[in-house]
């Protein structure tokens, strides 16, 4: 087969460029809101320079009422990489992990009106498409592109599911060659696909996604990428891209599971995030497979519905959902009561370790522990979080984790507490999302202020004594403590050279945000950690009915 020079659109990916100037049905507004690439491949926009611009990916493609694939997969795969996802339905399917039970393909003028609403508005950068149903939808498409263009289009030519089911016919075949394919940036068909692409071709080996990626390349795309992960006999998932002068073999771990629906979807979706963000299109491609390989490791083992293909987990939260089940409930203040700090250098003085330690100090009535672990490389640190986590949710305790916000995400800790100098509250709350515990130190009421407007669940104000766990820390006493307290809208716990001979002391400063003591070595420099922590405890608790 001969290659023609096929010229791809100028509204792509012309020199030269022309302000379009789109208005609403409403003809007060008149806003122009696209304008097409320059010949230096800048973007010109009628925004103020100064806002911020946030990578935006139009998905085109049917519902999956499971979820696993089409417009779904393909919104929680640009969530997952950072990117806004818009939608234009062109079909509402029903289907489960069983498979496609019923198609009800959108009015193509709807479908136009659709993509009108969002290209004319909300300055897209990438169109991916999926499932595309009809040729007369294909026209449509190509025709409000021509309108409207963008950067860059990405097409996943969907004509069968993963799981057999026939999504589009073979009509839709000279649609995508005709009209689309010349405009694309990137194709992504699995071998399925662009066996059909290529009136039947047969795909059987590594050198047959070879010769059909050239061959696809000749309909005008700029770039292909044919998808081997059904390629028989291959204990690895293969992918080969051809740029149009170079090819790319592409190998990544075959991951063992049934949870593959939406993987070809989800692909595309991230080629075209990445593509969004301005990333070079090999390197959108590898951060691609590389988050569909951890995402399919992630997802392995968890059973959703009762057919032979399950979804897989864009977001890697699942299992950290399941074994919430176990996880102290939304955080309590009373949880701050008897606040255990651990101490590396002391458990080893004594010779207890991690685990043992924790699990003695909750045993003894302890109702919050804070791993402190400054000294430990990671590894070490993340597989004894890992082992206290365990303890902590068993007695229904939460576990945090000091500083380290890297370490409190591997383990899924229940949350962390910060200094002044560590990372900001408002970056971890970000990071760590609305759900986790955030306690950081003040000694300060501007300090204790700005916690709460940063978002903090608690505050731990000291060093309310002097105390050897720590050099330098300025001592604020007990008036410094109060004033904290009357200072703070957060609830309150004191640390810092408290024991059992001065914990009474601390709490009669009888403010009602103070509630609890932060203790470390009147626990953990001691040989017997539970009995130090049952006397401890026995101390606050009198103190409390008194």
């Amino acid at each position: 087969m001969s290659c023609s020079v096929v010229l791809h659109s100028p509204f792509f990916f012309g020199k030269n460029f022309s302000v379009l100037s789109l208005q609403s049905s409403n003809s007060r507004h008149r806003t122009p809101t696209f304008v097409a690439m320059q010949g230096d491949g800048a973007s010109a926009t009628t925004k103020n320079n100064s806002d911020m611009k946030i990578p935006h990916v139009l998905t085109v493609a049917g519902s999956d009422s499971g979820a696993g694939a089409g417009i779904q997969a393909d919104l929680k795969a640009c969530a997952a990489r950072g990117v806004y996802c818009s939608t234009v339905i062109t079909a509402v399917t029903a289907q489960n992990t069983v498979g496609v039970q019923g198609v009800n393909i959108m009015p193509e003028d709807f479908v136009a009106a659709q993509l009108k609403s969002v290209l004319s508005d909300m300055q897209v950068d990438v169109v991916k498409t999926g499932m595309l149903p009809s040729t007369d939808i294909v026209k449509v498409l190509h025709q409000s592109l021509r309108e409207f263009p963008v950067r860059a289009l990405v097409i996943d030519p969907v004509m069968v599911s993963t799981s057999g089911d026939v999504l589009a016919g073979p009509s839709i075949v000279s649609g995508f060659r005709d009209n689309l394919f010349p405009m694309a940036e990137i194709i992504t068909p699995n071998i399925k696909e662009a066996s059909a692409l290529l009136d039947g071709m047969q795909l059987a080996t590594v050198s047959d996604m070879y010769s059909a990626a050239k061959l696809l390349h000749c309909f005008g795309p700029r770039n292909v990428l044919v998808k081997g992960g059904d390629l028989p006999d291959s204990s690895d998932a293969v992918d080969i891209f051809f740029d149009g002068e170079n090819f790319h073999e592409l190998r990544s771990a075959r991951v063992k599971t049934r949870n593959t629906h939406g993987t070809g979807c989800s692909l595309a979706s991230c080629i075209a995030a990445e593509l969004a963000k301005g990333s070079p299109m090999l390197s959108a491609i590898k951060v691609a497979k590389r988050f569909i390989e951890t995402a399919l490791d992630y997802s392995k083992d968890i059973v959703i519905g009762n057919g032979p293909q399950g979804p897989f987990d864009h977001l890697l939260r699942l299992k950290n959902a399941s074994r919430n089940s176990s996880r102290p409930e939304a955080f309590n203040p009373s949880d701050l009561f008897l606040y255990a700090v651990t101490d590396p250098r002391m458990n080893k003085k004594w010779g207890h370790s991690i685990t043992d330690a924790v699990k003695a100090a909750i045993e003894g009535g302890a109702t919050i522990v804070q791993l402190r672990e400054k000294d430990a490389d990671t590894g070490s640190f993340l597989e004894a979080a890992q082992a206290c986590i365990e303890i902590c949710r068993r007695h229904r305790v939460p576990l945090l984790i000091n500083d380290r916000i890297d370490v409190a995400l591997a383990c899924d800790a229940d949350g962390v507490h910060v200094g002044q100098s560590d990372m900001p509250v408002r970056v971890a709350r970000t990071l760590l999302g609305p759900e986790k515990i955030i306690g950081v130190s003040c000694k300060t009421p501007e300090q204790a202020h700005q916690a709460w407007i940063d978002g903090a669940d608690y505050i731990g104000c000291g060093g309310v004594y002097p105390t050897n766990t720590k050099e330098n820390n300025l001592t604020v006493g007990l008036d410094g403590l109060k004033t904290v307290c009357l200072a703070s809208k957060l609830p309150v716990v004191g640390i810092g050279g408290i024991g059992i001979s001065n914990a009474s002391d601390v709490m009669k400063i009888a403010v009602p945000n103070l509630k609890g003591v932060a203790v470390v070595s009147a626990l953990f420099d001691r040989e017997c950690v539970l009995t130090e922590t049952k006397k401890l405890r026995a101390v606050l608790t009198c103190d409390m009915i008194v």
